[in-house]
């Protein structure tokens, strides 16, 4: 690292989120901007996204299994109303039902990425951090995902980490995605980070390499930071509030 420079960082310690940066809603034109805010707060020079039990469903007449989700994302691009141009589709044919203006915060297209978090998640929810492809053209499309936890695959003392690639509707990056074991509590401050070149994606958690990938996107990508709810996985008694606390978002040339 000591060849890098510093080109983004957001400790979110300021009095509000940087709406120069960051988006506070999930893939709004699949819905809208009111049905998809983020239940969010800046405390403890933290980032808190939450899903409080009053919060809707996301897309609830179309999307299935039903999912809740608050999420913040650093770029925001559609076509228009009734258009199936808009990131990341949940399903072939689904179409934009509100138009959104390209909105571009940060969106690099290289370089080392690190979040430290921490997620509050039961068998019922996860968070992650990923990136995506603009989608400003339909090929650049793929991702890197740099975390993805599940609460129902935390053991004592250990939680699966989902790491790698998905190449989505973009046949330059090859689908290579694994959820690798490791020693950690997801509750605790850990440092999930991506090195990202345009011949290697190398993953990182707390300093140490877990897997590398071949030929990752080689195009800007926004990032996608979220908590999941999915509601038909509850269990009795399982009325946990999901909860995601990001202290910082790093990334260097």
């Amino acid at each position: 690292m000591t060849d890098r420079q510093l080109i983004f960082e957001d400790h979110f310690d300021g009095p509000a989120l940087d709406t120069e940066v960051w988006l506070p809603n999930y893939l709004p034109h699949w819905s809208s901007r009111a049905a998809t805010a983020a239940q969010y707060e800046l405390v403890d020079s933290c980032l808190r996204l939450f899903i409080p039990p009053e919060q809707g469903v996301w897309c609830e007449d179309d999307h299935t299994p039903p999912l809740r989700v608050s999420g913040i994302q650093s770029g925001n691009f559609s076509g228009p109303v009734g258009s199936t141009i808009g990131q990341q589709p949940y399903r072939e044919g689904v179409v934009v039902r509100e138009e959104q203006e390209p909105f571009w915060g940060w969106t690099p297209s290289s370089g080392y990425v690190e979040l430290r978090a921490r997620a509050v998640v039961s068998p019922r929810s996860m968070a992650a951090l990923w990136m995506v492809g603009l989608e400003d053209r339909p090929e650049r499309c793929a991702e890197i995902c740099v975390t993805e936890m599940f609460g129902k695959s935390v053991g004592p003392g250990s939680v699966e980490v989902g790491l790698g690639l998905h190449s989505f509707r973009d046949p330059s990056v090859p689908e290579d995605f694994e959820a690798v074991r490791l020693p950690l509590d997801p509750s605790d401050f850990h440092v999930y980070a991506v090195d990202w070149t345009p011949s290697r994606a190398d993953f990182f958690v707390d300093g140490e390499l877990i897997r590398s990938c071949a030929s990752p996107p080689a195009y800007p990508m926004q990032l996608m930071v979220a908590v999941f709810d999915f509601p038909s996985e509850a269990g009795p008694g399982d009325d946990l509030v999901p909860e995601f606390y990001v202290d910082y978002i790093r990334g260097y040339s």
